[in-house]
């Protein structure tokens, strides 16, 4: 009999404005949508992705780096990094950073093809990025 771990993963697409989450199921193989914290501080932001990681026993973040199409490292994720030394002193889990090149602009792809509102497409975006991201993030893992 085949037995899986389970292992809940939470990806995070920080941005200036809001935060998008996802997260895997149990078994790690799929993302789904959570939610979107709209920003206010980091120090509130790192708080409630907290809570989150306690509510669903989530036992990894992966946390969009958003490097520049050429590969640098600019001020966008001299941000990230910033934020992820914060978010490692408010949980007790590892917090990885990803390649997030290109998720908000599928993200945007998606919900145009799918025909959502422009107002709703600005409130879900953020989260339809995040799981991309973890999407991809699992995607790389399991090969």
């Amino acid at each position: 009999m085949l037995r899986y771990t389970a292992m809940r993963i939470l990806a995070v697409d920080y941005g200036e404005r809001r935060v998008g989450l996802a997260l895997s199921d149990p078994m790690g193989f799929l993302a789904s949508a959570l939610k979107v914290i709209q920003r206010q501080s980091d120090k509130q932001v790192a708080a409630e992705i907290g809570d989150v990681v306690r509510e669903y026993e989530v036992e990894r973040i992966v946390l969009g780096n958003p490097i520049t199409m050429s590969g640098e490292v600019g001020q966008k994720a001299q941000h990230v990094e910033k934020f992820r030394a914060l978010l490692m002193n408010v949980v007790d889990i590892p917090v990885e950073l990803f390649d997030e090149r290109l998720t908000t602009v599928s993200a945007q792809r998606v919900l145009l093809e799918a025909d959502v509102s422009r107002k709703r497409r600005k409130q879900v975006v953020d989260a339809v990025a995040a799981t991309i991201l973890l999407q991809h993030y699992l995607d790389a893992k399991s090969h």
